[in-house]
């Protein structure tokens, strides 16, 4: 399970270093693609089959369910580390996510995130204020 936040730097060439606890649960191989909320999703590859699988079922007759399945699908790239726990993040995700030197790493269950340092404290930020509130309507979640 992925937890956690990290800062790091993507470098001019599109590098970040991808944090030590994460790369072993990764795989030398994985799967980086456009999130939600304007920030990257990246997921180990037996994560991503099961992902797969669910976005392959969903009914090709449905508006909504063609165009969320282009937009992970699209963006989607495998991303191999480097020797020095770096990954190369195509300049299309680059661009999406908005990653400029500073950015955040999150571990999320399944998966990671990468953010946008900005756009991540702006993001917690609102979250923060109405987290309460949205425990309080997640119906059968009880901490």
């Amino acid at each position: 399970m992925f937890m956690g936040e990290y800062h790091h730097n993507v470098d001019a060439k599109g590098r970040l270093i991808v944090p030590a606890k994460f790369r072993s649960l990764l795989g030398d191989i994985f799967i980086l693609t456009r999130g939600l909320d304007q920030c990257l999703f990246g997921y180990p590859l037996s994560e991503w089959k099961v992902i797969e699988e669910k976005l392959k079922a969903l009914p090709l007759a449905k508006k909504d369910a063609r165009a969320f399945t282009r937009f992970f699908f699209s963006g989607a790239a495998e991303c191999e580390l480097d020797k020095q726990g770096r990954i190369h993040i195509a300049a299309p995700l680059i661009q999406y996510a908005k990653l400029e030197k500073e950015c955040v790493v999150l571990g999320v269950s399944n998966r990671i995130e990468i953010w946008n340092k900005s756009l991540w404290e702006d993001y917690f930020s609102e979250s923060e204020d109405s987290f309460a509130k949205i425990a309080e309507n997640m119906i059968g979640f009880d901490f």
